[in-house]
């Protein structure tokens, strides 16, 4: 038993670290899979998956090693053939819930001083397809939306 535990253990973070898309996850957490992989590719660092508090959720958390930005990062994975593109799902409420999560993260690490921007990452993943066909990342995609403004 103790083994088995290390071993799943060894290969979650193997799986993170170096990218792994687990093929049984859903069609979200696969899309937030490729998309961790491609910004580590970026050299961005990966600091947090599935941020939530009460107000909302953040998918990812990354740090710009270059310009010193703390990135909170949106992820819309598009999986059937309906026409849209899966980055306008990033809608004005999804943008203020997103802004009230990521002011709750930085008050609670202390970092409100600190550089902060917000990106989306669309991912087309269709039904059946053991990759995605396409990622796409717009970086600061969006400013911060409703009385949780950031200030420069």
């Amino acid at each position: 038993m103790w083994t088995k535990t290390v071993f799943r253990c060894r290969e979650f973070y193997l799986g993170c670290r170096y990218g792994r898309i687990d093929p049984a996850a859903t069609a979200g957490e696969r899309g937030e899979q490729a998309a961790a992989r491609m910004l580590r590719q970026q050299g961005l660092v990966i600091v947090a998956k599935n941020v939530a508090d009460r107000g909302g959720e953040i998918d990812l958390i990354a740090v710009d090693r270059s310009s010193r930005t703390v990135v909170f990062i949106e992820v819309k994975t598009h999986s059937s053939i309906k026409p849209g593109h899966p980055a306008k799902r990033v809608d004005q409420k999804k943008q203020g819930r997103v802004t009230r999560a990521a002011m709750r993260y930085l008050r609670r690490k202390q970092l409100l001083g600190v550089a902060a921007r917000f990106d989306v990452v669309a991912v087309w993943w269709p039904g059946g397809s053991p990759t995605p066909t396409r990622i796409e990342h717009y970086q600061s995609a969006f400013e911060a939306v409703g009385p949780n403004q950031f200030y420069a």
